[in-house]
């Protein structure tokens, strides 16, 4: 550990220079991260510049040939057609929590890599996060049978709900009435969004798609969120916080201009647009970023286009009356869903941030999970508010392909391992991550380990 004025000075010459990582020296800056248009394509290409995976998988100091596998991955083709060419350490140490899925390995192997891993996770046998895997393992087959039930539940009546809520939008002409359903409308929306991001995560399936009727696309988002802001929390490689940049810079930096300081008045402007902007930058990216046709759109990008057809199609309202409708739903939903996203766990002074002093300049991946969020107890005691606000958000970070509804089951044995390890989680509220978003937007200077360790608010 070094003093704050010495870390402060170390880690601004990182950022001016951009060679290398702030808070991880050793690793290189991100090719593309500041590039063209920054869309997960771009993210992708880029990574696969950097992680040494020779055009194949890479897991640890390994390369893999899946190609003869894909089509039989239980997962999905999909994961492994989008990882071609990167290092997928992190992704397959946090979605296969069987240890035995590792002895598969050895029927695709095909050398050692040429170089060293570009990360600065580990995953030590005896390690916080392999520790908590084995214990985690265990403790599934004790789930009650129908444990994750409530998801399904829960997905399907927002669904239904905004099909239905959308429609009498545009239907009713009382003003008073028409208000009320665009605001329970515009409401599920952002919710269903939320709630399908719970699919994402995981083998592929139809409740997937329903996070397309926001005009956003589920498979852009699994690049985005699930490759790289799940396995790179709050890192340079997180997709999601270099996508918002130069607008909203939700990393600490000494010479943060006004308007991303005050992030949390304009992220109000920014947040209504974009659903729409990320649906118009797939087609933009085709030119743009000289990238094929195919890599970037889907026969599932039209989803979202169903909604305004159905609410014509139940409505004896005019073409232009559905559109204006739809759109404000839309936008109200963007709104929503990003103020909820931001607001979440990992947008606070005291959840790590490039720029702020690691643990050590090598971590293990888990707990650099735990540093890089807070979660919430208020959130986390109803199922409800769990799919519908990032709930159970430590957990998810360590079991991002288990259902949302199951993780309760889980939290004791996390917690122990936690104290096993003196792994720094913390618990905090919905209210004080609002608040240390704020905070945190606005936040220029660096903190070291010990500063980040001794501002918890509340311990479990």
């Amino acid at each position: 550990m070094v003093a704050k004025n010495q870390w402060t000075e170390i880690a601004q010459e990182r950022i001016l220079m951009k060679k290398t990582h702030t808070s991880f020296p050793q690793l290189k800056y991100p090719s593309l991260r500041d590039k063209g248009f920054r869309d997960p394509v771009q993210w992708l290409t880029g990574k696969a510049l950097d992680d040494g995976a020779e055009g194949l998988w890479r897991i640890h100091d390994k390369i893999y040939d899946f190609t003869s596998f894909m089509n039989n991955h239980p997962g999905g083709v999909e994961w492994l057609e989008l990882s071609k060419g990167t290092d997928i350490t992190e992704a397959f140490e946090s979605h296969h929590i069987n240890p035995a899925t590792e002895k598969l390995l050895t029927k695709y192997y095909l050398r050692e890599a040429m170089k060293p891993r570009n990360s600065p996770f580990t995953f030590k046998d005896d390690g916080f996060y392999r520790t908590l895997k084995r214990a985690a393992h265990e403790e599934l087959k004790k789930l009650p049978k129908y444990a994750s039930r409530e998801a399904n539940v829960i997905t399907d009546g927002l669904f239904v709900t905004l099909l239905c809520s959308s429609s009498l939008a545009s239907w009713v002409t009382n003003y008073s009435l028409a208000v009320f359903w665009y605001v329970v409308a515009s409401a599920s929306l952002a919710l269903l969004t939320v709630a399908c991001h719970n699919f994402i995560h995981r083998r592929t399936n139809w409740r997937m798609y329903l996070f397309n009727m926001s005009l956003w696309s589920y498979r852009d988002f699994r690049i985005s969120h699930v490759l790289s802001h799940h396995l790179y929390t709050n890192t340079l490689m997180d997709a999601e916080l270099s996508t918002l940049e130069p607008f909203l810079i939700y990393n600490p930096r000494v010479n943060k201009p006004l308007h991303a300081r005050i992030g949390f008045v304009t992220q109000y402007a920014i947040f209504p647009l974009l659903f729409l902007i990320n649906f118009f930058k797939r087609f933009l990216s085709v030119v743009l970023w000289q990238g094929s046709f195919n890599s970037h759109l889907r026969w599932h990008d039209a989803i979202g286009l169903t909604l305004p057809l159905i609410m014509w199609l139940t409505s004896a309202a005019s073409v232009a009356h559905v559109i204006y409708t739809w759109l404000c739903i839309n936008c109200t939903g963007s709104l929503l869903f990003f103020l909820i996203a931001v607001n979440a766990a990992h947008h606070h002074p005291d959840a790590m941030k490039d720029g702020d002093e690691p643990r050590n300049e090598t971590v293990d991946w888990g707990e650099h999970q735990v540093e890089a969020l807070l979660d919430r107890k208020d959130v986390n005691r109803n199922s409800f508010a769990v799919m519908t606000l990032f709930g159970d958000h430590a957990l998810h970070h360590m079991f991002p392909t288990l259902d949302h509804t199951v993780l309760k089951y889980l939290h004791p044995i996390f917690l122990k391992v936690c104290k096993q390890y003196q792994t720094n989680y913390r618990s905090s509220t919905q209210f004080e991550l609002a608040i240390g978003q704020i905070k945190e937007t606005m936040r220029t200077t660096f903190k070291t380990y010990e500063e980040r360790k001794n501002h918890a608010y509340y311990k479990d």
